[in-house]
């Protein structure tokens, strides 16, 4: 059976697991998370396997640790999958209440996408929270992840299915795709196939954008940046950077590029070179930049994501050009402010046109299950629908349910019948 095949069947189940009840769906929730913790060791032997491919085809050392899947992330992951289960049920809420005339009722009440198909990076982590997010919200989906986790992937997702079958979940409400062609093939399932969600490199989610007609939703870059203001208390803003930086490299939530106000760049500046020196962080900077640390200048127009122990800097005369440098260069993801000035914060936060603007933090934080999500399907940088960590209300939709009792437009066209709109007040 090719992928369409296996798709159109999923979509002919997606009404079935849309009326499924909350319940139901924590409990296919708890037992995948204690089939995970129950066989970690075999899912440990899986992923050495593919860590022992990674070492040998050469792959960064970023990407590897993005590959491996330990006690610490199979914690994390169950801690996440816990979390989620105690989250209210996101379907079949009322967000609109309203008599359009006696006896004429219009209900806005949330329901699930349908059937969303995520294309991930090579993070096992990853297939676990994307999977266990489109059970709670009652979507279908289609699993790809990278070709680097295969064995873990493959494993993980075994034990995701056969939990969700013990709850007595449709059992074609998730589909693991693991061949690369089959990405091409999902692309063309714009009948069956409600939205596409890729998490990977910039070039991947172009391609992905300009080679289908299925709504998209995600980001390209994680270009983050941290401006530290005049008024910043300096101690506080190399251990936020120290973290944002080295935390987790590779993250797409990781700074890239720092903004240093003028009036304290002799100052701050060779101490963040210090620091980032003994993290074994290369700071790339303009020629304002360089006059205080020393090596080559480099272009403002060069300063990219990195994804590696590297940063840029440059030298801002004030808030303004930082703003106006993130608004430009930025990938409107996640930026950050140190300040111990209220106002130059709130002037940040409201003049930056990113999905998440800190204040005083790292842009680590950008993320679902820190914000209390459970966690996320990925991050949106786009308007539309869903923005910045996409967790339980990202994946949900809405519909209108009228209930009338015989009633006609023709009467309220010819003025028959008024409408007499009132609200009910019983909505979330």
């Amino acid at each position: 059976m090719n992928i369409r095949e296996e798709v159109y069947q999923m979509k002919q189940v997606s009404p079935l697991l849309a009326a499924s009840d909350g319940e139901q769906r924590n409990e296919a929730l708890k037992r995948i998370a204690e089939l995970l913790a129950g066989h970690k060791e075999e899912i440990f032997a899986e992923n050495r396997k593919d860590l022992a491919a990674a070492e040998q085809a050469g792959i960064s050392p970023a990407v590897v640790k993005r590959l491996k899947f330990d006690e610490g992330k199979l914690s994390a992951s169950v801690q996440g999958i816990a979390q989620l289960t105690d989250l209210p049920d996101p379907l079949n809420r009322v967000t609109l209440d309203r008599n359009l005339d006696e006896g004429l009722r219009l209900m806005r009440v949330t329901c699930p996408i349908g059937v969303i198909g995520v294309i991930f990076e090579a993070r096992p982590d990853a297939l676990i929270q994307i999977s266990s997010l489109c059970l709670k919200s009652g979507n279908c989906a289609v699993l790809k992840g990278g070709k680097e986790t295969t064995h873990t992937n493959r494993i993980l997702f075994r034990y995701i299915r056969e939990g969700l079958v013990k709850a007595g979940l449709p059992e074609k409400c998730m589909l693991q795709a693991e061949q690369h062609q089959e990405i091409d093939e999902l692309l063309k399932c714009d009948d069956c196939v409600d939205l596409l969600i890729p998490r990977g490199s910039n070039a991947f989610v172009r391609y992905i954008m300009d080679n289908t007609r299925i709504p998209v939703m995600g980001h390209a870059d994680g270009l983050c940046h941290i401006y530290v203001d005049k008024d910043a208390d300096q101690e506080k803003a190399l251990r936020i950077i120290v973290d944002a930086k080295t935390q987790y490299t590779a993250a797409c939530n990781a700074v890239e590029t720092l903004l240093i106000h003028k009036d304290i760049a002799a100052d701050f500046i060779p101490k963040l070179s210090e620091v980032l020196s003994k993290e074994h962080v290369a700071l790339r900077g303009t020629e304002a930049v360089t006059r205080l640390t020393g090596g080559e200048p480099v272009e403002i127009q060069d300063f990219r994501e990195y994804l590696d122990l590297i940063v840029s800097a440059a030298v801002v005369e004030d808030e303004d050009e930082a703003i106006r440098h993130i608004n430009t260069y930025g990938s409107h993801h996640t930026d950050a402010i140190i300040t111990e000035d209220p106002e130059a914060a709130e002037r940040f936060m409201t003049l930056v046109d990113s999905a998440g603007v800190y204040q005083n933090c790292s842009t680590r934080f950008a993320d679902g299950f820190r914000y209390g999500f459970g966690a996320e399907v990925g991050i949106s940088t786009g308007k539309i629908h869903a923005r910045g960590p996409v967790g339980l209300q990202g994946l949900v939709t809405y519909k209108y349910r009228l209930y009338g009792d015989g009633q006609i437009v023709g009467d309220y066209a010819s003025g028959v019948r008024q409408f007499h709109f009132r609200d009910n007040n019983k909505t979330e």
